[in-house]
């Protein structure tokens, strides 16, 4: 049997996976080193992020991570956050404006799109939300545990993140 055909479908993805971590610890430590610079981002953020009010359990919080213009295509940005859902936590229907890849680092995501099935992510998971999909379910899998999971938005400069569907 060659390597070739020993190699499993995710080895495939091992050097896109290991670059996403790689870009995520980068904008972590890159957090924690400038802390100026982060409630700065954080002012510019928070009004495009959902906030929690009515949106879903109000234990879970949405934390900007960065956001910068990406200069290769003009009128584009790439914006990162932190969700956590507090157990049970969940956040009500909604759309984003952009592409959205969103990856678990704690617990367990239930997550479905319209005319998709409700699927559970696990740690090291992640899914993909077009722009414009309605994402009707948003939740922890577990109403003991708490979740996270860190999103990457690309989306149209100025444009608001989120929207809630009635």
């Amino acid at each position: 049997m060659s390597a070739a055909s020993r190699l499993s479908p995710t080895s495939d993805f091992r050097p896109f996976y290991l670059a996403v971590i790689a870009g995520l610890a980068c904008a972590f430590v890159l957090g924690k080193a400038l802390p100026s610079t982060m409630d700065a981002i954080s002012a510019i953020i928070e009004p495009l992020c959902a906030s929690s009010d009515p949106t879903g359990s109000t234990r879970d919080t949405v934390e900007p991570i960065s956001s910068h213009a990406l200069p290769n295509v003009p009128g584009k940005r790439v914006t990162i956050v932190r969700v956590f859902y507090g157990p049970g936590g969940f956040t009500r229907a909604h759309r984003h404006a952009g592409s959205v890849t969103a990856y678990i680092t704690k617990g367990e995501i239930r997550s479905q799109l319209a005319g998709g099935a409700v699927e559970t992510f696990k740690v090291g998971q992640s899914f993909f939300e077009p722009p414009g999909a309605v994402h009707l379910v948003s939740a922890n899998a577990s109403n003991s545990e708490s979740a996270e999971l860190i999103a990457v938005f690309v989306a149209d400069e100025g444009a608001q993140l989120t929207t809630f569907v009635e």
